[in-house]
């Protein structure tokens, strides 16, 4: 057998899509460094670039719009362009899977287990369940809405980085460039097409749009993570020293089981408390971070916040940018303390409890971070 129609043959497997769509999340993992990398972002520029332009020339060359035949040539390559065609799908799973592992990367770094927590389940169903979509490649509103998807997650990410600026009408504007840039892709489909009725490209743009809408509103709930912010670390600790750059985090040990603790909880005592966190900002990014401590005296009861301390942030420390707050007096019970942007956007979340002493004397461990 020719080694063309090998090639062919095994690209004509059903379970091919998802070969090219885990392929390129691993490839992405692979290279993927920071968020504000410029290298990055221009990787990523490229495949939404690629993806766009792959779903305009998948979507005219697909025989079923306008009722006619394939158009003889795109771009003044004709032969290449249609020759190409049986690829197309499996590209475009390897572009959306490299942009959404970069974004559920960046995502989840910056997700904290609180509300958020629901649009990155709603993210992972929805472009993972893409795989078990039965003809979703040549479905064009699912292309166009996926692309939206992707745009929006782009410009979410790169604006604040780009301009130094995070707040609701940075977001907005990504929102809004994410709807021109899919509106283009919809207006490059259809132009010059025959159509079957004037709202065949409108019905194809409609549930992009509406998807972008409904993350403007998830936005507005709390529910999309505070990107480009991420918490690296956080903690609740006896003492707090900084030394030569490097901060001394002191806590109780646990019992000889307890290996992994790295933090006082629970703790006991009445404090202080100094609550430690290193938040990562992209280089150009200056902002401010609050700490707002929360109690509950028993479960199942609601947490009441008791202080709201901020702290002023500039980026580009790997590690992120370390500080810490302190409270004093603290009642027995349930506290957290959220790290959060001046929206009250939950960048993370430290959880501790607080017991009375028990009057037996504990050793003391310290890390540096």
């Amino acid at each position: 057998m020719p080694l063309a129609s090998m090639i062919r043959t095994a690209l004509s497997k059903p379970f091919l899509p998802a070969v090219f769509f885990f392929s390129g999340v691993t490839f992405d993992s692979l290279t993927l460094a920071r968020i504000d990398s410029l290298l990055d972002n221009l990787v990523l520029l490229l495949y939404l670039s690629l993806l766009g332009a792959l779903i305009i020339l998948t979507a005219r060359l697909d025989t079923r719009m306008g009722g006619g035949a394939p158009p003889a040539g795109l771009g003044g390559v004709p032969g290449l362009v249609a020759r190409a065609q049986p690829y197309y799908p499996h590209a475009i799973q390897f572009l959306l899977g490299g942009l959404y592992s970069a974004y559920a990367i960046f995502y989840l770094q910056s997700a904290s287990m609180t509300a958020t927590a629901v649009f990155f389940g709603v993210l992972v169903a929805l472009l993972v369940g893409n795989e078990f979509l039965h003809d979703r490649l040549s479905n064009l509103r699912l292309l166009v809405s996926l692309y939206a998807l992707v745009a929006l997650s782009f410009f979410t990410f790169f604006l604040p980085a780009l301009i130094g600026l995070m707040n609701t009408w940075v977001f907005l504007l990504g929102a809004g460039l994410s709807a021109a840039v899919t509106l283009k892709v919809v207006e490059l489909i259809y132009r010059g097409r025959p159509t079957a009725s004037r709202w065949e490209p409108v019905l194809s743009v409609l549930p992009a749009i509406g998807l972008i809408v409904v993350m403007v509103g998830f936005y507005f709930l709390n529910w999309i993570p505070p990107v480009p912010l991420s918490m690296k670390f956080g903690g609740v600790y006896r003492q707090i020293a900084k030394t030569d750059g490097a901060y001394s985090l002191t806590f109780e040990e646990g019992d000889w089981y307890q290996f992994w603790k790295r933090s006082d909880d629970p703790f006991r005592g009445t404090g202080p408390v100094h609550c430690f966190t290193a938040v990562f900002a992209p280089v150009n990014l200056h902002t401010t971070v609050y700490h707002r401590w929360q109690y509950r005296p028993a479960a199942g009861r609601n947490f009441s916040t008791t202080d709201r301390i901020a702290m002023a942030i500039s980026g580009g420390r790997e590690g992120g940018y370390r500080g810490y707050t302190i409270k004093q007096g603290v009642t027995p019970g349930d506290w957290r303390v959220d790290a959060e942007t001046a929206e009250g956007r939950i960048i993370g979340r430290v959880s501790f409890r607080v017991e009375e002493p028990d009057g037996e004397a504990r050793a003391l461990d310290t890390i540096t971070y």
